[in-house]
């Protein structure tokens, strides 16, 4: 199975040291500070408890659940219980702690990666190792990626709510207020730059498959462009202050030219190359033989063929080069104590497919986050992405002829298919989550089947943001070639109609749509939806007070009463 059941194993061990209170636990599991991180199995447990805090309990505190809902291009949908998916989408508040686990589990990850990057520096590893190299790329390799998921977890915090409380070391006061945009992304920018110069720089050919999913010098480049775009959009487009320069703690700033060279750096050396067909980066590619009959047969006439998500281990064809950081996912069992049985599912699979319609090979799930039909009337048919990322009911080529209408809310005909249920015969007669098949699990339950990973950094993303730091189109035309399309001249337009249909439904269009300043003209659509069978026309109005930002939690506002201020509209 996955890697992920040793992650959740033993990050356990942390849970009950590393949360909001952890200053007040005795240490009944003896291990601490003090008699910790010693040796390189201690180091991956702890970074195992450090990527564990990514995941979250609240549905809405997952970061690709939450970004998509507030997404021009994807409606809230659900049932008519489904209120918080449609308040959010509206840009209201469900609860008073919609977001509260988003805030808890990053400051466990930042706290859990602090205590790494002040015990590995003084550990010594050489007599684990056979060379005195290979002990200190281990260390460098620990204490960077440490860096790297503190600034991980501060950028999605900044992201959601903007300035931040800033706990730098494990000891430190939990109850302080928050800081500013900038000294937020000071630190985010810091860590980035510390964690490029720390890891050993490992073409992805070398580095085994068992550290798939693990940050590395690569990630860390593509996320300091990702960093440095986000914070100058945001603060020139929405904070109205001119900004080309992203903050460093120590008073200096990373520049365009500087992003540039590490974007180059990574795309001359690290090894990762996009996959031929977009396509095959998408499990429905995936042509699966079962009672002995093709289950995707569209896949086939297409010539599809999954590239898996394992690395770039020949499971499947030639391996996948193009994904480069992943939030990892296995299964679960409603047993698991703690609420904690189905947090470890792609749970945007449940939650975004068909609901009521369990078909082959798309299952049903919740129908959140329904596609506004904009976007497929918009896009081009010669564009292979259109049909690449949009699951069209009612067709018989995509297995979908048998959908019944009228099962959910904002139905458009039009769903995410990058992230859809799957699921086929398993030779029975019985249809079982494609990778309940594949990994062999014993819970065939449809919410606890969805063992796909979230893709959180992709090769494409790197070249597009190539072409938009350096205003230059061969980044951007390199992904077009990949579909088939011509080239074209850079142009700020040209690049953001790429980024759409390139990266759609994978959370960052949102996010996009606020750093170039074009939130406020973007939810100007009027919608015909169906709502449970009745025709219904549905728009969604951005409040501009709000910044783009979502509230404070209301638990955390109280527990530190009056050192907190909310955020503007909430």
């Amino acid at each position: 199975m996955k890697k992920l059941k040793y992650i959740i194993a033993v990050s356990a061990i942390f849970i009950a040291t590393s949360c909001d209170d952890y200053l007040d636990q005795e240490n009944l599991g003896e291990k601490g500070l003090l008699t910790y991180y010693k040796t390189p199995t201690d180091i991956e447990e702890a970074m195992a408890g450090v990527y564990n805090a990514i995941y979250t309990v609240n549905i809405h505190s997952e970061e690709q659940i939450a970004a998509n809902l507030m997404d021009n291009m994807m409606l809230g949908g659900g049932g008519p219980d489904d209120k918080t998916a449609k308040w959010v989408d509206n840009f209201e508040d469900p609860a008073e702690d919609t977001y509260h686990d988003m805030w808890k589990q990053s400051y466990n990850g930042i706290s859990r990666a602090n205590a790494i990057i002040e015990k590995v520096p003084l550990a010594d590893f050489s007599t684990y190792f056979k060379t005195p190299a290979e002990a200190e790329d281990f260390k460098k390799q620990a204490l960077g990626e440490a860096l790297f998921m503190r600034a991980f977890y501060y950028f999605r915090l900044a992201k959601f709510f903007g300035g931040v409380p800033l706990i730098m070391t494990y000891d430190a006061d939990r109850y302080v207020g928050r800081s500013t945009y900038q000294e937020t992304f000071a630190v985010i920018a810091s860590d980035l730059k510390a964690a490029i110069a720390t890891m050993p720089a490992t073409p992805i050919t070398s580095i085994p498959t068992a550290r798939y999913g693990h940050a590395n010098k690569w990630v860390a480049e593509a996320y300091l462009a990702r960093v440095f775009l986000f914070y100058t959009g945001y603060m020139t487009n929405i904070e109205k202050q001119a900004t080309t320069d992203l903050p460093l703690v120590d008073g200096g700033v990373i520049t365009a030219t500087e992003v540039t060279t590490y974007l180059n750096d990574c795309i001359s050396n690290s090894g990762h190359k996009l996959t031929p067909d977009f396509r095959n980066l998408w499990p429905y590619s995936y042509v699966n033989i079962s009672a002995g009959s093709n289950v995707l047969p569209w896949a086939t006439t297409e010539g599809l063929s999954w590239v898996g998500q394992d690395g770039i281990s020949p499971t499947f064809g030639t391996g996948n080069y193009e994904t480069m950081f992943v939030q990892r996912f296995s299964f679960g069992d409603w047993n698991w104590s703690n609420g904690t049985g189905n947090i470890y599912t792609n749970r945007m699979e449940l939650f975004n497919s068909m609901r009521g319609n369990s078909q082959v090979p798309f299952g049903e799930g919740w129908g959140w986050c329904t596609i506004n039909p904009k976007l497929y009337s918009g896009w081009s048919d010669l564009d292979p992405r259109k049909r690449g990322s949009i699951l069209e009911v009612g067709r018989a080529d995509q297995g979908t002829a048998g959908y019944a209408r009228d099962k959910g809310d904002h139905e458009t005909g039009f769903f995410n298919k990058k992230y859809a249920s799957l699921q086929h015969n398993d030779g029975t007669g019985s249809n079982v989550g494609m990778f309940v098949q594949m990994y062999n699990w014993s819970n065939p339950d449809m919410q606890l089947m969805h063992a796909h990973d979230f893709i959180l950094m992709r090769f494409a993303d790197v070249l597009l943001m190539h072409s938009e730091i350096t205003k230059t189109a061969d980044g951007m035309n390199l992904v077009r070639a990949r579909a088939k399309l011509g080239p074209v001249g850079y142009s700020l337009d040209a690049i953001k109609d790429e980024r759409l249909h390139e990266l759609a439904f994978e959370a960052l269009h949102w996010f996009d749509l606020l750093r170039w300043g074009d939130v406020e003209s973007a939810f100007n659509d009027v919608i015909q939806v169906r709502n449970s069978g009745v025709d219904a026309n549905y728009s969604v109005k951005y409040r501009p007070e709000t910044k783009g930002l979502v509230p404070i939690p209301e638990t955390e506002m109280r527990v530190l009463n009056g050192v907190y201020t909310q955020n503007p509209g909430w």
